[in-house]
């Protein structure tokens, strides 16, 4: 019952959004801003569900044993995350592949990994660096690559306000880190032109 009473937003945190909203200058109780706090808190349980989720348990059950031996690559995965450092939100696209080495894991898990690292505070760097570990312990394959493409409003809205600057983060582990011919492979195989 008190897991469920945290989700709808009671104990401290609305009281903090309402004392905040205060701080801030606003009148807390007029009538826009009334069930804010309540807002708020759930907005960002949501957010930030990716501390309460465990990886290794969502794998579980999803790495089978298959001879197949060639890149397998998942692109345009859909990443929103929160910054650290300004708590302003992140987001673009993930891509991902991973070459086996007797095993293959199930496709949709790809993106579910990507969803539990994203939702949490984080950095780019940090967050490319640890899906990559992951799928690298749980399949133990032969290589495996994560690019990831984002716009910070942190940059785009306050700082140097630069709207259109992308980061590009990415990790090479294994074959992608050893073998120019698999990193090539991989990022002309997910090299994308956006449109305008």
């Amino acid at each position: 019952m008190a897991k469920k009473t945290e989700m709808q937003g009671g104990g401290r945190f609305p009281s903090l959004v309402k004392e905040m909203l205060t701080l801030l200058g606003e009148d807390p109780c007029r009538e826009g801003l009334q069930r804010t706090p309540d807002r708020v808190s759930r907005s960002l349980q949501d957010l930030t569900k990716g501390y309460k989720e465990d990886v290794k348990e969502i794998l579980a059950h999803a790495v089978f044993k298959e001879p197949y031996d060639e890149m397998v690559i998942v692109k345009d995965i859909e990443i929103f995350s929160l910054c650290e450092h300004h708590l302003l939100p992140f987001y673009g696209k993930a891509h991902i592949a991973y070459i086996p080495n007797g095993k293959i894991i199930g496709l949709s898990k790809i993106p579910r990994v990507v969803e539990v690292f994203s939702r949490r505070l984080q950095v780019q760097e940090r967050l490319t660096t640890q899906i990559a570990e992951c799928l690298m312990d749980a399949l133990k394959p032969k290589g495996v690559a994560v690019v990831i493409e984002a716009l910070h409003l942190c940059m785009s809205m306050r700082g140097v306000k630069k709207a259109d600057a992308y980061t590009i983060t990415s990790a090479m582990l294994g074959a992608f880190r050893k073998d120019a011919r698999s990193r090539s492979e991989f990022l002309s195989l997910i090299r994308l032109k956006r449109e305008e």
